[in-house]
């Protein structure tokens, strides 16, 4: 018998008070990457890099193309 994570003792310690005041659903959380999340995750992660994030003096930040003259992001 595979061991019990933190998450799921507390999952099914706290299942009955989630059944009055929350979501009941419970779904494993240590199974694989489906082949259509990763092509997502792999979509995502290209989509980041056409950004990057600049820092102001005054220490807020805002995110800019990386290059300026590639339409396709707007």
């Amino acid at each position: 018998m595979a061991k019990e994570s933190f998450t799921q003792k507390f999952m099914r310690a706290t299942g009955k008070l989630r059944v009055i005041f929350g979501p009941a659903h419970s779904s494993s959380i240590d199974h694989e990457m489906t082949e259509a999340n990763r092509r997502l995750l792999a979509q995502r992660e290209a989509e980041t890099q056409q950004w990057e994030t600049l820092r102001r003096p005054d220490g807020s930040t805002y995110v800019v193309p990386r290059n300026p003259d590639d339409k396709s992001l707007r």
